[in-house]
């Protein structure tokens, strides 16, 4: 009977164990996410000031301008981190081609504010990285959990899923290429 009381005590513990992981790990999923959230939208709220210094001296360049703040006003309302992360993808692109446009305008690459914006764009570019990295490790912790065994029944008992992880999409990992359409009409696209 000791053997039987003790093999369920310790079967027990382990449940409580593992389930307590598995709460701790989605907690920080969470605050990990949260912390990505945060600088999306510190990166959200530089948009309309870079867009406003660039179009000072770029001012044919709309299509391009209109395509950020269309791209900005879209992923303040997403809530699924999954949608969410494709139009972040595209608002890194969007900016990457911003700063290819003011490669051409040597009065704008001087211009304190711009300089300024971009410095903290890149502070916060790195922020968004570093954020998307734990993030990244802490769903692979968690997916782990879930997916290995025993903690797997465990997880699958108590209703633990698997998470996404939040990357980069494939053309965000290398370089944009800007295209000049039309001649003199000023239309850029990105490739």
């Amino acid at each position: 009977m000791w053997i039987a009381l003790t093999i369920f005590a310790l079967g027990l513990a382990y449940v409580i164990v593992t389930y307590n992981s598995l709460v701790s790990l989605r907690n920080r999923a969470k605050n990990a996410w949260s912390d990505i959230d945060v600088q999306l939208k510190r990166r959200h709220d530089l948009i309309p000031n870079l867009v406003a210094v660039v179009q000072g001296y770029a001012s044919h360049e709309k299509t391009v301008f209109d395509d950020v703040a269309r791209l900005r006003a879209r992923a303040m309302g997403l809530q699924s981190s999954s949608q969410r992360e494709d139009v972040e993808n595209e608002i890194a692109a969007a900016i990457k081609t911003i700063f290819a446009i003011a490669e051409n305008y040597p009065e704008l690459k001087a211009d304190k504010n711009f300089r300024q914006l971009q410095s903290q764009l890149a502070e916060i570019e790195d922020h968004i990285q570093y954020a998307r990295r734990y993030y990244n490790a802490v769903v692979r912790d968690l997916n782990n959990k879930c997916e290995m065994f025993p903690s797997g029944l465990v997880a699958s008992l108590a209703g633990f899923g698997r998470l996404p992880y939040f990357q980069a999409e494939n053309d965000a990992r290398g370089p944009v290429r800007v295209e000049m359409n039309g001649g003199d009409s000023g239309e850029i696209r990105i490739a």
